[in-house]
């Protein structure tokens, strides 16, 4: 099942980058639409992973103790 799962997500995001070239080649009107909700889905993962790494930085600081 988690197999199946994980084909499908990929299928996305293989179909999803494969829009985005198409589009950016002058595409049909719909492989913008999904290049444009391929490329913001991508711009909130990478905000989302700066946010955790902030937060884990922040973290490490204040945990870390005197180093010397």
């Amino acid at each position: 099942m988690i197999g199946a799962v994980l084909i499908g997500i990929l299928a996305l995001v293989v179909g999803g980058c494969v829009c985005v070239v198409w589009a950016d080649r002058g595409g049909p009107r719909w492989t913008r639409a999904v290049a444009a909700a391929t490329v913001g889905a991508g711009r909130a993962v990478r905000s989302y992973q700066k946010a955790q790494r902030r937060k884990d930085n922040n973290g490490s600081e204040t945990l870390g103790g005197d180093a010397g």
